[in-house]
C-alpha cells in the first residue's frame, strides 16, 4: 500500500505531484475530508475528485504511468514550453498543466486572484521566460480574453490555447481565428488523465470507439478506477476483447479517424467548465414553490451551456434562484422562462424536446 497525502491548492501542489510521480506518497488536491483513506494501492499516484450525472462525488484514481502517457502524448502534438496556469489544481486540467511543466523542466506561472480576469492573465504572461508559451482554458475564459484587446494581443503570441472542459462555441472559435489566436480543442476527463483527443483526433496511443451512441475511450491514460467504489468502476470501465475502455456517457460519432461529440447522454451540462445536474436544479425549483418546473439545457456563446427553467404561475422566482445558487453555485442558476402550461407527451410526462427547442429557438 501507498500513503495518500492531501495538499491544499497552492504552491505545494507542484513538488507534491513531482514526488507522487516519482514513487512517493500518492497525492490528492483539495480540502481535508473525513472519508479520505490514509493509503491507496501501490498503483495509484493521484486521486482527482469529480462528479457525475447525479452530482455524487467520485474519486478518480490515476497511476503515474497513465498521467505520464497523457503528458507525453500532448507534448508530441503541441510541443513543449512554459505554461500559464489558469485552472484550479484540484481539476485534472490544472494537474495536467503541472505535469506538462514537470516533463518540460519549466516553471508554470499562475494567474493570480480569486477569479480569472484578462488583467490577471496578461500579468501572468508577462512573467513567462520560455519561447514556447501555452495556456489551458475553458471556453468562458477564452471569451473573457477575446473581450479584452490587450489580452487578445498577448494570447495571439502563444503557440496555442488548449480549450477543454466543454464544447467550444463556434462563435468564440471564429473570434479567436479572426484575432490570430491559435486554439486547440481538447476532449477528455479525469478518467482519461485529462484531454486525450485534440481537435477530434486521438493523441498518442488513445483509442476511440462509439458503442450504441456512447463515446468510449481506451489506451494507457485510463484511470485505475474509482477509489472505494468497485461497482461504479465495473460499470464505467469495461474490458472487450482484451482492451479496456472507459464509458464516457457522452454521445458522439466516430468515423474511424475523427471524433465528434454531440452532447451528454445524461442530464449533466457543463457551464463555464463546471458540471451542473439539470435534475438537481429542477428538484430545488420543485422544493421552492415551482412544483411543475422543468429544466432543460440552453446554449450560450460565453458559458457553453446554461440551465433554462420553464415555470408556470406568477410567483417570485428570486428566492428559488438564490437557493439554487447557494446549493449548486453560480453555474446552477437557471434562466427562468414563464409559460402558460408545460407541454406534455401522451404519457403525461413533460415534453423536454419541445422545451429544449423553445429554449434554444
Amino acid at each position: 500500500m501507498r500513503a495518500l497525502r492531501t495538499v491544499a491548492p497552492g504552491p505545494d501542489v507542484l513538488p507534491a505531484l513531482a514526488a507522487a510521480l516519482d514513487g512517493g506518497d500518492a497525492l490528492r488536491v483539495g480540502p481535508p475530508a473525513a472519508d479520505v483513506p490514509s493509503d491507496v494501492s501501490d498503483a495509484v499516484a493521484l486521486v482527482v475528485e469529480t462528479s457525475g450525472s447525479t452530482g455524487r462525488p467520485k474519486r478518480v484514481a490515476l497511476s503515474a504511468d497513465a498521467l505520464r502517457a497523457n503528458t507525453a502524448a500532448s507534448a508530441a502534438v503541441l510541443g513543449q514550453g512554459q505554461w500559464v496556469l489558469a485552472l484550479p489544481t484540484h481539476y485534472i486540467a490544472g494537474i495536467n498543466v503541472l505535469a506538462r511543466s514537470l516533463a518540460a523542466g519549466t516553471e508554470p506561472v499562475a494567474v493570480e486572484g480569486a477569479h480569472f480576469t484578462a488583467a490577471g492573465f496578461v500579468s501572468a504572461a508577462s512573467r513567462l521566460t520560455a519561447a514556447g508559451r501555452f495556456v489551458s482554458l475553458v471556453p468562458a475564459q477564452l471569451a473573457t480574453l477575446l473581450d479584452d484587446p490587450a489580452a487578445t494581443d498577448v494570447l495571439a503570441t502563444f503557440r496555442t490555447a488548449l480549450i477543454g472542459g466543454q464544447s467550444l462555441p463556434a462563435a468564440v472559435r471564429e473570434r479567436a481565428a479572426a484575432a490570430g489566436v491559435s486554439v486547440t480543442r481538447s476532449y477528455g476527463s479525469s478518467e482519461t488523465s485529462g484531454g486525450c483527443v485534440y481537435d477530434g483526433v486521438p493523441i498518442g496511443e488513445t483509442r476511440v470507439r462509439v458503442v450504441d451512441g456512447e463515446v468510449q475511450v481506451g489506451g494507457p491514460g485510463l484511470a485505475e478506477g474509482y477509489l472505494g467504489d468497485r461497482a461504479l468502476t465495473a460499470e464505467r470501465f469495461v474490458v472487450d476483447d482484451g482492451m479496456r475502455w472507459f464509458r464516457t456517457a457522452d454521445a458522439g460519432e466516430w468515423d474511424g479517424a475523427r471524433l465528434s461529440v454531440t452532447g451528454r447522454r445524461d442530464d449533466v451540462i457543463v457551464s463555464g467548465g463546471i458540471k451542473v445536474s439539470l435534475g438537481a436544479v429542477e428538484r430545488l425549483l420543485h422544493e421552492h414553490g415551482f412544483p411543475d418546473a422543468v429544466v432543460v439545457r440552453g446554449r450560450d456563446e460565453r458559458w457553453g451551456e446554461v440551465p433554462v427553467a420553464f415555470v408556470t404561475g406568477d410567483a417570485d422566482a428570486a428566492p428559488a434562484v438564490a437557493a439554487i445558487d447557494a446549493a449548486l453555485g453560480p453555474a446552477g442558476r437557471p434562466r427562468v422562462r414563464r409559460v402558460d402550461s408545460i407541454p406534455t407527451l401522451p404519457s403525461g410526462k413533460p415534453d423536454r424536446v419541445v422545451l429544449e427547442r423553445t429554449a434554444n429557438g
